[in-house]
């Protein structure tokens, strides 16, 4: 089982050839090549290889699938005897990715 840990918008995350997830939004078009050069770690047939931060000239390229918006976060803000109450409401918005290739 080959994987890697990229980073990307502040967030860490574990990543195998055919993995779909949601990252922060990527400034991309649906269908669109995106490349990761962040690479934390590479697992590859049982040797990993872990960065200082970063391993130099490792990549991760990705298939952009969806831009879209995550469900939305409820913040409820109250203050006790002072009669203040405010609802906020907030959807941050994501890029959906397809993990291509791991480049070592």
């Amino acid at each position: 089982m080959d994987y890697a840990i990229i980073k990307t918008g502040g967030k860490q995350y574990k990543v195998e050839e055919g993995t779909r997830l949601a990252v922060e939004k990527l400034d991309v078009k649906a269908g669109d090549e995106v490349v990761f050069d962040e690479v934390l770690l590479i697992s590859k047939d049982n040797k990993t290889t872990v960065g200082t931060p970063n391993i130099e000239g490792a990549t991760v390229a990705a298939k952009v699938l969806s831009q879209k918006r995550a469900p939305k976060v409820l913040v409820f803000k109250r203050r006790p005897k002072k009669g203040y109450k405010k609802l906020l409401g907030h959807r941050q918005y994501l890029t959906e990715v397809s993990i291509a290739k791991i480049n070592a």
